[in-house]
């Protein structure tokens, strides 16, 4: 009897232990489900009016897209025709000249937070340092740009335009870098101490190469953003319906002319405007895929590699 008396307990308790743990999973799995819902839901919620200013942005602008809107020159105030050739030059040139000044500064300052840093004192006020440029209105950025360089070489250029949207690049970039690196694996860092590899070859060779991917996206993150704005260039690059003639003279990007075309009366400058708009986020959405493209080539054979 008492070892029967024994023996019950513990099939009632396993019983119960069971029950429970089906009731955890049936709880679980109703909880993925609402948070999936809640997730898709937000995702439609966003996509919603993104599409809505798309259809808009095509639905308005398609009809003046042409070879020659393309590749003319603006026409004057008032009168149809013209193009945006120097604006689509010009926004290629000035982000171009950013990116490579921008770019740069940024994925070192990440590589320096994440790998050099630690907490003290000086990198914290880097850390700082980046959040507050990141919050700053773009037009402090074209103020900075025209008091350093243009009144300095006395005129509007492609120089000081593009100096001051890297001011804008710089924290965007700086930031996803290190948290990118961040999130590799110090597993891989310690093999390669273990190896007797620099600690600069494995920052190079091993940590930067796992983190690519991200920071190409920081990057694409970076000139999306820079690619759109307006009130640095009106007060560093003026605009001008010229193509470009040097790096020391006022160009057209496409922001400035889109603002321009906009605020004018006539239907056909109107109608440029949109167009110009499609334009650039055709630009910016097929810079995108090719850098995520070259991103997940670069992902694939870090992987092959290790």
């Amino acid at each position: 009897m008492s070892g029967n008396t024994g023996k019950q307990p513990t099939r009632f308790h396993r019983k119960e232990v069971q029950k429970m743990m089906v009731k955890n999973a049936r709880k679980a799995k109703l909880i993925d489900k609402i948070v999936s819902i809640f997730a898709i839901l937000c995702v439609i919620l966003a996509v919603i009016p993104l599409s809505s200013i798309l259809f808009e942005v095509i639905k308005d602008g398609i009809a003046a897209i042409s070879w020659d809107f393309l590749t003319g020159k603006p026409s004057a105030i008032g009168r149809a025709g013209g193009g945006i050739g120097p604006a689509i030059q010009g926004t290629l040139i000035v982000v171009g000249l950013a990116t490579m000044i921008g770019a740069p500064i940024g994925i070192l300052t990440g590589i320096y937070l994440s790998e050099f840093a630690g907490g003290g004192s000086f990198p914290n006020g880097v850390r700082f340092f980046n959040e507050v440029m990141t919050g700053l209105p773009s037009v402090v950025m074209g103020i900075v740009g025209y008091i350093l360089i243009v009144i300095n070489i006395g005129s509007f250029s492609v120089w000081a335009g593009a100096f001051s949207l890297s001011i804008i690049m710089i924290p965007i970039v700086s930031r996803v870098t290190e948290e990118t690196i961040k999130i590799v694996p110090n597993s891989i860092r310690e093999a390669g101490f273990a190896l007797g590899i620099p600690k600069w070859k494995i920052i190079l060779f091993i940590t930067f190469k796992s983190a690519v991917s991200g920071i190409l996206t920081g990057v694409v993150l970076a000139i999306a953003r820079i690619a759109g704005e307006t009130a640095p260039l009106i007060m560093t690059i003026l605009g001008t319906s010229l193509f470009f003639t040097g790096f020391n003279s006022p160009v057209d990007a496409l922001p400035l002319r889109i603002w321009r075309l906009s605020s004018q009366p006539y239907e056909s400058a109107q109608e440029q405007a949109w167009g110009a708009a499609l334009i650039l986020i055709m630009m910016v959405l097929i810079l995108s895929v090719a850098l995520r493209l070259l991103a997940q080539r670069r992902g694939l054979a870090v992987k092959a590699e290790i």
